[in-house]
């Protein structure tokens, strides 16, 4: 999924601290344009309908995320570029062997319902997550603690709960008083303070837990510099109020945020455009041309760790043999499209780890090069029917027909296959399907990394821990190879042998070709001479609280 905020020295242990991100940096300025700036005031900011309620532990999507972040701070932040700082709720996160971690809390804390947050709301929330009867879509993020296993249900083969967990609670985590409590892990990750900036380790309210599928759907209480002042209304938004009692360095700018829902990404940018919406995190694809000199220094854009990728339905016959995967990637001209349809800011993806990460190798995956003889060999050698049409999923409104339908056109002409565009679920009706292995032919989906790691770009997306409902392993990919050597890195003792076991699993997947990599992005944004200061991070998330409302 995709994240947030600051600086400052790193965590406890090596590994960790050289994994940061390593070439970010805005390509143009980072909140230019406007007049004045002043505290209060108001603005307006466009997101898409999120999947779920406004829950951190489950919404691991983009659209929910943006407006989570603006509520909750967690234990450690994110600088604009990725780097961990130690500005939210953790005094310090410590470990003697990178197995037991002792994380401390600072004083004065307070959730918007002017509770106080403890270690226990880290630790009630972490088991909540992690309990799988809750079918919370970042389970998956703990299944490195001890115990998490007990809190699975088990199933049968058709993933039919068959009987309860053995427990509700992991024994790896323990509140030792009101300000500390200790995560014990399988094995040493030396990453684990890197991760923990991320949504779902986001602690919850005591009110929460008295009734959970009510609180879901009531006003979210946070913790962070903008509380709620409703409930999220689906389709249409929700408004968020500055907290006063904030404890966090980075207090609300703006008094209030008017969060609103787009349905149409064609949409949010025409009322920007006539001054009728403020701030606009992405922009159609026909506007990338003429954005940068309509709206100036309030263009903004910058690199981004995000990374687009055709999912394959492993889990369909048809595509269950990675050679029918492999011919179609090779089929598929990165290089043009992202000419024509982005106008080059687009990079073509030939890895599945992102530039912005240690790790990343250019030319990695060798089926993400146009080879058109190859292509149609390896469909042969597969017995692919191709009287049938290729079926090609993307979610409506986010502008994704026109390359998706490129695609399309070079399946044509490459393969001598037909294809049909299948584009007209939203956002919040597409993720379900893809959980519920709906697709039936290569659908788009996207990640903006949760935290800088090479690990974050395998691990949840693609590791048999993290399939649905516990994670984002949408294609249904397994390969214990896989597994095993993202386990190593994990365990590596060197930053250097960790990037090095995250690789060859990086090499596992581009051979069976679970997803096909498309395009890494760049992060554009528009406002309104309204606001200034608006900063958009490499997690492809504005920061809502920096946001200034000119006077």
């Amino acid at each position: 999924m995709k994240l947030s905020k600051r600086r400052g020295a790193l965590v406890a242990g090596g590994v960790a601290a050289a994994m940061v991100l390593t070439a970010c940096g805005g390509s143009d300025d980072n909140g230019g344009g406007g007049g004045t700036a002043a505290e209060g005031g108001s603005f307006s900011l466009a997101i898409n309908n999120p999947e779920n309620p406004l829950v951190p532990g489950n919404t691991t999507e983009t659209e929910g995320s943006q407006v989570v972040k603006a509520l909750w701070t967690g234990l450690i932040q994110y600088g604009e570029d990725g780097e961990v700082e130690y500005t939210g709720i953790a005094e310090s996160i410590e470990s003697d062997d990178n197995t037991t971690w002792t994380i401390t809390l600072k004083d004065g804390w307070t959730f918007h319902d002017g509770t106080p947050v403890t270690a226990s709301s880290f630790v009630d929330a972490w088991n909540y997550t992690a309990y799988s009867p809750n079918a919370q879509g970042a389970s998956y993020f703990f299944s490195n603690i001890v115990g998490y296993d007990e809190l699975q249900a088990e199933t049968d083969d058709e993933g039919n709960v068959v009987a309860d967990p053995a427990a509700t609670e992991m024994t790896g985590l323990q509140v030792v008083d009101d300000q500390t409590f200790t995560v014990t892990l399988n094995g040493p990750f030396a990453q684990f303070p890197v991760t923990v900036g991320y949504n779902a380790f986001f602690p919850m309210a005591e009110s929460f837990f008295e009734d959970p599928e009510a609180a879901a759907l009531d006003t979210p209480v946070g913790t962070g510099p903008f509380q709620a002042e409703g409930p999220f209304e689906e389709g249409v938004g929700i408004t968020l109020s500055k907290y006063e009692d904030y404890a966090g360095e980075d207090e609300a700018q703006a008094e209030t945020v008017d969060v609103r829902v787009y349905s149409e990404i064609s949409t949010s940018y025409t009322d920007v455009q006539g001054g009728n919406l403020d701030v606009v995190k992405d922009i159609p694809a026909d506007a990338i041309t003429t954005a940068p000199s309509e709206f100036g220094d309030r263009f903004i854009q910058r690199p981004s760790s995000s990374f687009t990728y055709l999912g394959m339905p492993t889990y369909v016959e048809r595509y269950s043999d990675p050679r029918v995967r492999q011919a179609i990637s090779m089929a598929i001209d990165r290089e043009a499209i992202t000419e024509a349809i982005f106008n080059g800011t687009f990079t073509p993806a030939t890895d599945a780890i992102a530039p912005v990460v240690d790790g990343y190798r250019e030319g990695a995956c060798e089926y993400c090069e146009l080879d058109v003889e190859r292509a149609n060999q390896l469909l042969d050698e597969a017995g692919f029917d191709r009287s049938q049409p290729i079926e090609l999923w993307f979610n409506a409104g986010a502008s994704h027909d026109a390359w998706v339908e490129a695609v399309g056109n070079q399946l044509r002409e490459n393969l001598g296959v037909e294809y049909s565009l299948q584009g007209n679920l939203e956002f919040a009706q597409y993720l379900p399907l893809a959980d519920d292995q709906g697709f039936t032919g290569p659908f788009r989906l996207g990640w903006a990394m949760d935290y800088p790691s090479p690990q974050n770009y395998l691990e949840p997306l693609y590791s048999t821990a993290a399939l649905p409902p516990n994670g984002s392993n949408t294609a249904f990919y397994s390969n214990p190879e896989f597994d095993e050597l993202v386990a190593q890195g994990n365990r590596a003792e060197s930053n250097e042998q960790a990037i090095d076991f995250y690789q060859q699993a990086d090499d596992v997947l581009l051979e069976d070709m679970p997803i096909l990599p498309m395009f890494f992005g760049v992060e554009q944004i528009v406002h309104s001479e309204n606001v200034s200061n608006v900063v958009i991070d490499v997690f492809g998330q504005i920061d809502v609280a920096g946001v200034t409302v000119n006077g």
